[in-house]
């Protein structure tokens, strides 16, 4: 298992900051372990489906489903760390590989 680097963490809140023009919120004021929806950052569905969109067109990884989305956008960290687990999945099965 690959494990998640900071410049990672640092590119997630990046990503998070301009897929939902967050232009008021710096990266360092993004806690890597906070809850993204609800008491953390506040984020709704919506934001959710913009996450989604940015993490297909810049890791080339999916969310196939909202459960799978539940676990995913728990934090900075599970979004990193899912990235590492499925980057270049898709690519690999796509190209018949197992």
């Amino acid at each position: 298992m690959r494990v998640v680097t900071e410049e990672l963490i640092t590119d997630v809140k990046k990503l998070i900051i301009e897929r939902l023009k967050l232009e008021e919120i710096a990266v360092d004021d993004i806690d890597t372990d906070a809850p993204l929806f609800g008491e953390g950052l506040g984020l709704d569905s919506i934001d959710a489906l913009e996450l989604v969109i940015g993490l297909e067109k810049e890791y080339g990884v999916s969310i196939p489903d909202a459960e799978v989305g539940r676990k995913v956008f728990q934090s900075v960290r599970t979004i990193a760390q899912y990235i590492i687990d499925n980057q270049g999945k898709e690519v690999a099965a796509a190209d018949g590989a197992p």
